[in-house]
């Protein structure tokens, strides 16, 4: 009886594909966008390969969101290129091409063209698919200056103004320019408000004590409310963002029936309206 012969021939080993990633990478402050398809170019050509995947899309609308609520941050591209290929277009080199046509498609889908700067650099490799150049670009956020919104400083600082307002007392029938430092303090509030806040105005009210004529008492409120704002033009702020009225004997704050009292309602209030 043979031996069966034995089958020498090999079967062939199975390689699984290897894949080559690129990521598409967004990442700046207040954004953090990562996936593994990217924007692809053919080897020699400066246009975007289309259609851009859906993932891509996803990012780029991501972007346009952030920019919009966001409208001083700056976006660099620097697109990429390789030293064996050509450059046949107008651009200093392809790389800047390349960074030039990803920001045309950009503001194809909404995005504005202010909001990005671009720039180019060949460089010796880059990861490729067969002919196609998988993602040649990066992203770079710029900083961005943190000033004041009226949801910050400038509320507080009126809050401040407001809660603890300049009050200016006068003498019987008299006004003075003599400050404290902490008027002189609220004074320069009062200044540093009004020129960063070009909309905002003054109400200064004049008020007296209860002693003689109430007409006469109204018109001497109204004296005092517009010694104040005189005093406060001298300072820097405009006289016409400064509103003036009397409450006259009114509205007391202490009691006409001692002389502390008196004193304390020959005054005038200073607020922002």
């Amino acid at each position: 009886m043979k031996t069966p012969a034995v089958d020498t021939e090999k079967v062939p080993v199975v390689v699984a594909e290897e894949h080559i990633f690129v990521p598409f990478i967004l990442n700046g402050s207040g954004i953090d966008y990562h996936t593994n398809d990217n924007i692809k170019f053919l080897k020699n050509s400066f246009a975007v390969v289309q259609p851009v995947s859906d993932s891509v899309s996803i990012g780029i609308e991501n972007l346009k969101t952030f920019l919009i609520a966001n409208p001083k941050q700056k976006v660099t591209i620097t697109g990429y290129a390789t030293s064996d290929e050509k450059n046949t277009t107008t651009f200093e080199n392809l790389g800047l091409a390349r960074a030039n046509d990803i920001k045309k498609y950009f503001i194809s889908k909404g995005l504005s063209g202010d909001q990005f700067n671009t720039k180019g650099e060949v460089i010796d490799k880059w990861k490729t698919d067969l002919d196609t150049l998988l993602g040649p670009a990066e992203y770079k956020f710029e900083a961005l200056e943190v000033t004041p919104t009226s949801t910050d400083e400038w509320v507080i600082l009126k809050e401040k103004i407001n809660g603890d307002p300049l009050v200016l007392h006068f003498n019987t029938n008299k006004s003075s320019d003599k400050l404290t430092d902490v008027e002189k303090q609220k004074v320069a509030d009062l200044v540093k408000y009004m020129e960063h806040v070009k909309d905002a105005l003054i109400l200064a009210v004049g008020h007296s004590d209860n002693v003689g004529n109430r007409d006469a008492n109204v018109v001497l409120g109204q004296k005092r409310a517009d010694f104040s704002k005189k005093y406060l033009s001298k300072n820097g702020i405009d006289g016409s963002r400064i509103t003036t009225e009397s409450k006259g004997p009114d509205e007391p704050v202490g009691e006409n029936t001692t002389a502390e009292g008196k004193a304390n309602n020959r005054r005038t209030v200073i607020t922002i309206k």
